[in-house]
């Protein structure tokens, strides 16, 4: 086995938006790598099939599917963010949260200086967290 990486799947050729938003957000990101459909499918012709973006050298996997399946995201899986200035995390807060959803909103809640956690526009759950 040569590494684990988390694997995100979009539903409605929004892949490509979700890499972009969050590569412009957190410094020292990329998007490394896109295939996309071609007009013989099977997914949507332009659409990603297969892509990888990092996150501060956290490597991604994501795919848009044409598939309308029952599920999407969970909270119960979250991308966690430790960051190193009150300016960053609140920053970070604000961005995501437009369009978002707090399931805790931004604050002190006595196991870090200042945490959030919430539900992105893309539907990705995740936890900002300022270290005492």
């Amino acid at each position: 086995m040569k590494k684990v990486t988390p694997f995100l799947m979009f539903q409605g050729g929004i892949a490509e938006e979700a890499m972009n938003y969050y590569t412009s957000l957190v410094e020292d990101s990329e998007i490394k790598s896109i295939a996309r459909y071609g007009a013989d499918g099977p997914g949507t012709e332009g659409t990603v099939m297969q892509a990888v973006f990092s996150l501060k050298g956290q490597e991604f996997m994501c795919i848009d599917s044409d598939i309308d399946h029952g599920f999407t995201f969970t909270p119960s899986f979250s991308i966690y963010l430790t960051c190193d200035t009150e300016e960053e995390i609140d920053s970070l807060y604000e961005k995501m949260m437009d369009n978002g959803t707090a399931l805790m909103p931004i604050n002190n809640y006595g196991f870090s200086k200042k945490f959030g956690w919430l539900v992105d526009k893309f539907g990705v759950s995740w936890q900002l967290n300022l270290p005492a």
